[in-house]
């Protein structure tokens, strides 16, 4: 795989799946390394010239006005990442971890943090020797940075802490030993800028944004599958309808459930079974499509920040310049992250509605539960109570973080973003999703059975087929959780992308 030339600029989300998943190899170009080699030389100026610099020669937060002695500065950047390092809680998962790493060396490489090469080069080799800092998930208020996440990174790559290497989790020292590296030896501003930043937010929009992704276009392909069976009226998608209330999300929406719905034997007309479908059948490109142009609001401002330069002070070598200000808040960010999270709840909330339509006898046409024999064999009764437990509990992770502010380094910090508990809401969120939308898929490969797989659509053959292979039939009733499990993991590994890009490859994009 070539190689991704780490520039500070060229990030994107599938890049970042490229190198966290796939381990693209990660070089950093030589005149990235003399930019930061630039940015470098202003801090060994103003400390000769003994210019006042926070974090420099001061301590931090509070203590921005307590000077720090020649001898100590060193010693400085070491004592912030241990006394910063105050995170709880289970770690996050290593592709999370993984993720913040890429990160912060592309922030780090635009060079206007003041670090030597080396540092930068130390967070590459961390990628490519599949070393990964175990961080603790708790413990950010998202505003002076995520700094008790990004301290937890920083002790790996000076040999403290604990990292995975090779998936086995181990003291960090004893990982970079096996992996033959060297610990990091930090210089003045270094420890600083390793921590000071949103990294551990934006690492958490990465992936929350393209598991979005993937997931809004299974919620069009469960969707149309329910709608067969329930035998839905799709002249409701009709592109006219969609003409005269253009939202882009409805419009695309709308044509992969005309693309998705192409020849199938089980919808209707008008006035065969009904007038209209129930609103979780008619507006699905509504409310899909309200959710897919939210995602494409809250990729761009992600897009944005993982290019970014989130420290402070920061270093300006063209005009002579160290300015402190405010590019560590995670407000942008924050927000879109609640936002992300919303928007998997309406996916899931809508999925749900028909779930039960299709379980209900009296709204379906259906076997009661989708089984025969019912009664002795309860069916699907309790997917339809998972699917309502795992979209209630959304409802409480969807109550938005950025509303809330605690102040913090006595006051000094007095507004805070909590983005990084935004982002971890929204990735449990869209966990929750997948299962809902491996139900409504369940549900609908065991009613397309008891009406004929074969009045599927084209498309809809193809997915009744994927789930198939994964979950038997439903002739009697046995422990249905492995089954829910194993079709949630399916949605988002290479089956399921591959199922997703045969049976939407015809609709336009």
């Amino acid at each position: 795989m070539t190689p991704l030339m780490l520039t500070g600029e060229n990030l994107t989300v599938d890049t970042v799946i490229e190198v966290v998943e796939r381990k693209r190899p990660v070089v950093l170009p030589q005149e990235v390394a003399s930019r930061l080699a630039a940015s470098r030389s202003m801090v060994t100026r103003y400390l000769t010239e003994e210019r006042p610099i926070y974090g420099v020669t001061t301590g931090f937060g509070r203590f921005a006005d307590v000077v720090i002695p020649d001898s100590d500065r060193t010693r400085l950047q070491l004592n912030l990442i241990r006394s910063h390092a105050a995170g709880v809680g289970e770690p996050f998962a290593p592709d999370i971890s993984r993720t913040m790493v890429l990160l912060r060396a592309n922030a780090l490489a635009k060079g206007f943090s003041a670090v030597r090469p080396q540092v930068v080069e130390q967070l590459i080799n961390f990628l490519n020797h599949d070393l990964i800092p175990v961080i603790p998930s708790q413990g950010s208020v998202g505003a002076s940075g995520d700094l008790a996440p990004l301290a937890h990174l920083a002790l790996a790559l000076v040999g403290e802490g604990e990292a995975w290497y090779r998936g086995v989790r181990m003291p960090g020292a004893k990982a970079l030993n096996q992996a033959g590296l060297k610990p990091l030896t930090l210089e003045a501003k270094e420890g600083l800028a390793l921590i000071n930043g949103t990294q551990a937010m934006a690492a958490l929009g990465a992936l929350g944004v393209y598991r979005a992704r993937c997931l809004g276009d299974w919620a069009d392909i469960a969707g149309a599958l329910s709608f067969q069976v329930l035998r839905g009226i799709p002249s409701a998608f009709s592109s006219e309808v969609f003409q005269v209330r253009p939202h882009p999300g409805s419009i695309q929406s709308a044509k992969n459930l005309r693309h998705l719905l192409h020849l199938s034997r089980l919808t209707t007309d008008v006035g065969e079974i009904r007038v209209q479908d129930a609103y979780s059948l008619r507006c699905i490109p509504q409310v899909h499509g309200a959710s897919r142009d939210g995602l494409l609001h809250v990729a761009e401002v992600v897009s944005r920040e993982i290019n970014s330069v989130t420290d402070n002070p920061l270093f300006f070598p063209e005009m002579d310049q160290v300015i402190s200000a405010g590019n560590f808040h995670g407000e942008p960010v924050a927000l879109v992250l609640d936002y992300l999270g919303i928007i998997a709840a309406e996916w899931a909330n809508i999925s749900e509605r028909r779930v039960e339509r299709m379980v209900n006898p009296a709204l379906s046409g259906l076997p009661p539960f989708l089984v025969e024999n019912g009664g002795l064999n309860s069916g699907l009764m309790l997917a339809q109570y998972t699917a309502a437990s795992l979209v209630s509990e959304n409802k409480v992770w969807a109550h938005p973080s950025s509303v809330d502010s605690i102040p913090t380094s006595a006051n000094q910090e007095d507004h805070v973003s909590m983005g990084t508990t935004a982002g971890r809401k929204a990735l449990v969120i869209l966990e929750n999703l997948a299962r809902v939308l491996a139900i409504e898929l369940m549900c609908g490969a065991q009613a397309a059975d008891l009406l004929g797989p074969e009045l599927l659509s084209p498309a809809g053959q193809k997915v009744w087929a994927f789930v198939r292979e994964l979950v038997p039939p439903w002739d009697s009733d046995r422990v249905l959780s492995p089954d829910i499990e194993r079709l949630t993991r399916a949605l988002g590994d290479e089956r399921g992308r591959a199922l997703v890009q045969a049976v939407l490859s015809g609709a336009e994009r």
